[in-house]
């Protein structure tokens, strides 16, 4: 069956189309497509899977024509984000003009 990977790294857009065995999981099509070779700079970090953008555990099984991502951890909150530019912009607005 044909499954497909995708990881956003830093630099770049990592995408690979391949065929696994039915029963397949999630883990076993990462290991088949060789993340690890291609990126030996993630293998230590803790990388969430999803399927279409919905997180699952590694241990799925891959269903026929399911899109793998590897997703890397947030480097910053987004509530916090949100936060700090709100704030920002109170700021800037009760300045004098």
């Amino acid at each position: 069956m044909r499954v497909h990977l995708a990881f956003a790294a830093p630099t770049r857009l990592w995408r690979l189309t391949l065929d696994v065995p039915d029963g397949a999981t999630v883990e076993q099509a990462i290991a088949l497509g060789g993340f690890a070779q291609e990126f030996p700079e993630f293998t230590d970090r803790d990388l969430s899977t999803a399927i279409y953008g919905e997180r699952c555990d590694p241990q799925r099984v891959l269903q026929e024509g399911d899109r793998v991502e590897l997703c890397r951890p947030l480097v910053f909150d987004p509530l916090e984000s949100r936060r700090r530019r709100a704030a920002h912009r109170r700021a800037k607005s009760k300045r004098p003009a």
